[in-house]
């Protein structure tokens, strides 16, 4: 099912059909987090976001390679370690499996390949030297620095030049240095800090060179996507640039797509821990669940800012509610034997907004737009299911089969309502239980106890759907 896909390349600042570098492969390379706190919800999504593209691809008949880094030697996990007493590799297994459990929590399926930097230190330092041989890098007193004008092309993926680059950028201030954009590559150790041996003396990485380092090792010198948030362009993502290309020896190297999403903000606010206004996904999750969490992400296109509220938020548990309501239609129904060919129409309809959907996610993965072809099939299967089991309109299996082939398709792309039933939350069996008591009140016509159960479950924002099927619930 490969198709012509278009992706915007933040490279060229345009809209490119994207070309695999292998024929029926593609190969992906996303920065991870700097574990040394609970992911917050700007973490999440790049990784929904990229999850998702990975999706897409499988669908279409590709087979990914997705590597995700962790960044588990970092300044910020240090100072944590030494406010807490402990090792820079208990804070960073903490804020890990910390990261693993929200993920898991919001779908995101494991990617190949979890490289970190503690167990990537020999290729670091083999970059890293040859960085220097060739005139690329230079060593000062146990610190190794990249030296940006010996890189005739830096700055051509944020635009700028060295002039401008000072502001807002990310620069370690340090008067030994040639050019004060020069950035480290290998640290010379500090008391109370990790440190591996090289030839530079006792250090560790510097924050650029690992990224280049880990996906060179899984991905090799050439691949297809590389992917981060926004605010990584500069200076992370240009520094990945000169020192990958420069170490590999041409401008063809290296990643050939650049893909970034946007901020997710408060208020208009970028949303950031320096600013203290930002909100944990473990905090989150205490009030939504999970797919709400990932379909609030998804609702808007990946490059545009997604402003984050609670109000936001329970506009998509309502908006998933529904598509969990043509779920529970499709699964009653699909089990129903029928003969009847009255269900044609409604097949032709979720085939042709399935097609439309894998169009949309072509063009640069829309799912903004793809979700409403979810939305548009919803509808249609939620009136289709009304008229055969209220109303005695005949069943079609044959086409109705169709039309659950197409939601389903659509639905694991975007990656909602796939919960196993078999894991049950605590609540939902009490609804259950509560549903059916009310039914056995109604069958002894207790009619105050049904409408006292009614009243209770519409207070937790549960709604109840009487039929001749039967009682279904849904939240509101």
């Amino acid at each position: 099912m490969v198709r012509e896909i278009k992706v915007y390349n933040t490279m060229s600042r345009q809209k490119e059909t994207f070309s695999p570098l292998e024929e029926g492969k593609v190969g992906i390379y996303v920065c991870g987090v700097t574990p040394y706190n609970d992911p917050h919800i700007g973490n999440a999504r790049p990784f929904v976001t990229w999850d998702v593209i990975r999706r897409f691809f499988v669908k279409c008949g590709y087979a990914v390679r997705y590597i995700q880094n962790f960044t588990d030697v970092d300044d910020k996990i240090i100072r944590t370690a030494n406010e807490r007493g402990v090792t820079w590799k208990d804070v960073a297994d903490q804020y890990i499996d910390a990261y693993f459990q929200v993920m898991d929590e919001l779908n995101v399926r494991r990617a190949d390949v979890y490289p970190r930097v503690s167990e990537t230190i020999p290729e670091i330092i083999e970059m890293v030297q040859g960085l220097v041989d060739k005139g690329f890098a230079y060593e000062l007193e146990g610190d190794v620095y990249y030296s940006v004008e010996s890189f005739a092309e830096y700055g051509k993926l944020s635009g700028r030049n060295l002039d401008d680059m000072m502001a807002g950028a990310r620069v370690e201030v340090d008067e030994r240095k040639k050019n004060p954009m020069d950035f480290a590559l290998w640290k010379a150790a500090k008391p109370g800090e990790p440190f591996w041996e090289s030839p530079w003396g006792k250090g560790r990485p510097g924050w650029h060179i690992e990224c280049s380092t880990m996906s060179l090792k899984y991905l090799g010198k050439t691949f297809d996507f590389h992917g981060g948030g926004s605010d990584l362009i500069f200076p992370h993502h240009e520094n990945e640039i000169a020192q990958s290309q420069a170490y590999c020896g041409g401008s063809d190297c290296f990643a050939r797509y650049w893909v970034h999403n946007g901020f997710i903000t408060i208020h208009d606010e970028k949303m950031s821990k320096s600013l203290n206004n930002f909100f944990t996904v473990a905090d989150i999750l205490q009030k939504y669940p999970g797919e709400v969490v990932r379909f609030f992400i998804l609702q808007t296109h990946y490059r545009s800012p997604l402003d984050f509220s609670d109000e936001r938020l329970r506009d998509a548990q309502a908006g998933l509610s529904r598509l969990a309501n043509a779920k529970t239609s499709l699964d009653e129904l699909s089990g129903s034997d029928g003969t009847a060919d009255t269900a044609a129409q409604l097949a032709d309809s979720a085939e042709a907004a399935r097609e439309a959907f894998y169009s949309d996610m072509a063009d640069d993965f829309n799912t903004a737009l793809a979700i409403s072809r979810l939305f548009a099939v919803a509808k249609d299967v939620n009136v289709y299911y009304n008229d055969v089991v209220n109303h005695g309109k005949p069943f079609d299996a044959a086409n109705f089969r169709r039309v659950r082939a197409a939601f389903d398709d659509m639905a694991e792309i975007i990656g909602i309502l796939e919960r196993d039933a078999s894991k049950e939350s605590s609540e939902d069996a009490e609804i259950e239980a509560l549903v059916e008591e009310r039914l056995a009140a109604r069958k002894a016509k207790n009619w105050a106890r049904a409408d006292e159960i009614r009243d209770a479950l519409k207070a937790r924002g549960i709604v109840l759907e009487d039929s001749a099927a039967g009682t279904r619930w849904k939240r509101a």
